[in-house]
C-alpha cells in the first residue's frame, strides 16, 4: 500500500556556527520551542528576528486602567505583546478587538494568542486599517479604551523581503500590506524631484532633502536602477560623501521612513483615526497613542488639544511620557518612543 504521508521537512542548514540569513534563524522564528535561547538574546539588549518587543507596556497599562468586563481596541496589533497584557486584565467578560493590515503577521499573532488561551470568546482580530475604527464601533459598540502603537513591527524590519531593513539587501518595498498598493521602488518612478524633496522634508525632516531628491531622480532618468534597499542606501551615501558616517546613517533612516509614510499614506490614515476617535470612545474612555517621530507626535498632540479645548476630552497628557532609561538600555528600539493619552468627557 502506497504511503502518501508527506515526508518531514528538515530545517534549513547554514554555514558557520550561527545563521545570518533571516529565513535560517529557526530558533528565533520558532520562539515557543527555544524560549531559553530567546531570553538570552533579549538579555543582550537585542530583539530576536521575527519577534517584536512591546514598548512602554507598564506606562500604557497605567494610563488605560483596564478592568475586567471592559471592551477595548488594540488598533495596531503587530506581534500582540500589548494585546496579551491587556487580555490578561479583561477576564471575565471583557473583549479586545484588534486591527492590522499585515496579511502575514495577523494570522500568526492570532494563533499565538489563541495558544495562550485567548480565543474567539475574548479576542476579535480584524484585518483592516485602523482608520476604519468606526466599523469596529458598529460591531462592538463604543470602547472603554483604545491603544495605537504607530511604530513599525520588528518582524517587518527584520525580514529583508519586506524592504524595511538597512542592514540586509532586499526588494525596496516598504508596504505594510504587500498585497495592496505599489512598492517604494515603483513609487519612485512616478514622482517628480520637487515632490520627492517635499516628502523627505514633510515626512522625515531630512536636512539634505534637495540633494538626495536630485540624485535619485537623476539616476532614475539615466536608467540606473533603484529597486533594492542597498541601491537606495548606496545612492544616499554617494550624495552625502562629505559628511560623517553617523549623519549618513541617520539620513538613510529618515529617507526610508519618508518613503514608507508616503506609500502607506500613514499620515492620512492617522488623521482619519484621530478624527473618528472621540466618537469611538465611551464616556470616560481612555486612549493611549505611542508614536516614534515628530510628524506623528505633532498630529496626535494637535488633535488631542483641539478636542480638549472643545470639551470633548476631559483631560489630555500634559507632557510626553518616554520609556525609562532601563527599558531603552534593554531595548534600543524604544529610544524614540513618545506616549500621549486622552480621556473622553
Amino acid at each position: 500500500m502506497e504511503n502518501n504521508d508527506p515526508k518531514p521537512q528538515r530545517r534549513l542548514r547554514y554555514k558557520g556556527t550561527h545563521p545570518k540569513v533571516f529565513k535560517e534563524k529557526y530558533k528565533e522564528l520558532q520562539p515557543e520551542k527555544y524560549a531559553d535561547d530567546i531570553e538570552r538574546i533579549k538579555e543582550k539588549g537585542a530583539t530576536p528576528a521575527g519577534m517584536h518587543r512591546s514598548i512602554c507596556v507598564n506606562e500604557i497599562l497605567e494610563v488605560l486602567q483596564i478592568t475586567a468586563g471592559q471592551v477595548g481596541l488594540d488598533a495596531t496589533l503587530g506581534y500582540g505583546g500589548h494585546s496579551l497584557e491587556m487580555l490578561k486584565l479583561l477576564s471575565p467578560g471583557g473583549k479586545l478587538y484588534a486591527t492590522d493590515v499585515d496579511p502575514f503577521e495577523l494570522p500568526k499573532t492570532t494563533d499565538r494568542l489563541a495558544a495562550l488561551g485567548y480565543g474567539s470568546d475574548i479576542f476579535f482580530p480584524r484585518k483592516m486599517n485602523f482608520a476604519h475604527i468606526d466599523l469596529i464601533v458598529q460591531e462592538a459598540g463604543t470602547l472603554d479604551f483604545v491603544l495605537a502603537d504607530l511604530g513599525v513591527s520588528s518582524m517587518q524590519i527584520d525580514n529583508p523581503e519586506r524592504g524595511f531593513s538597512l542592514k540586509i539587501d532586499g526588494p525596496l518595498d516598504l508596504r505594510l500590506n504587500p498585497k495592496s498598493g505599489i512598492s517604494a521602488a515603483a513609487f519612485l518612478k512616478t514622482i517628480t524631484q520637487d515632490r520627492l524633496e517635499e516628502l523627505l522634508i514633510e515626512n522625515a525632516d531630512e536636512p539634505y532633502a534637495a540633494e538626495i531628491a536630485e540624485t535619485i531622480l537623476f539616476k532614475l532618468k539615466n536608467g540606473d536602477p533603484i529597486v533594492t534597499t542597498f541601491q537606495l542606501k548606496n545612492t544616499i551615501k554617494e550624495v552625502l560623501d562629505f559628511v560623517d558616517p553617523d549623519t549618513v546613517k541617520k539620513s538613510c533612516t529618515r529617507c526610508f521612513q519618508a518613503l514608507r509614510i508616503a506609500i502607506n499614506n500613514e499620515f492620512g490614515v492617522l488623521d482619519s483615526f484621530l478624527e473618528k476617535l472621540p466618537d469611538a470612545l465611551s464616556s470616560g474612555g481612555k486612549v493611549a497613542i505611542l508614536s516614534f517621530h515628530s510628524g506623528e507626535d505633532r498630529r496626535v498632540k494637535k488633535a488631542f488639544q483641539s478636542f480638549y479645548r472643545q470639551g470633548i476630552y476631559s483631560a489630555v497628557a500634559p507632557d510626553l511620557i518616554r520609556p525609562s532609561a532601563k527599558e531603552v538600555g534593554g531595548n534600543p528600539r524604544a529610544r524614540s518612543a513618545k506616549l500621549r493619552w486622552a480621556i473622553k468627557a
